[in-house]
C-alpha cells in the first residue's frame, strides 16, 4: 500500500485559511455601521396648562379628620 503524500497539505491548509480571511475581511467591509446615536440638542417647549398657575392641593380620603 503506497504512503500518502501529506508535504502539500500544510501550504493547501495555511493558504485556504488566508483566502477565507480575506474573504471574510471583504464582507465585512461591505456594511454600514451607523455612529453611534447622540442626544439632540433641542429646546424643550414649557407647556402651560391651567392647573399649574392655581394652587391645588388633592384631599385624601385618609388624610381628612376623623368624625
Amino acid at each position: 500500500m503506497p504512503q500518502l503524500d501529506t508535504s502539500t497539505w500544510s501550504i493547501t491548509i495555511l493558504s485556504a485559511i488566508i483566502t477565507l480571511f480575506i474573504m471574510f475581511q471583504l464582507k465585512i467591509s461591505k456594511y454600514y455601521y451607523y455612529p453611534k446615536p447622540e442626544p439632540a440638542a433641542t429646546m424643550l417647549q414649557k407647556h402651560t396648562t391651567p392647573w399649574e398657575t392655581k394652587w391645588t392641593k388633592i384631599y385624601l380620603p385618609l388624610l381628612l379628620p376623623l368624625q
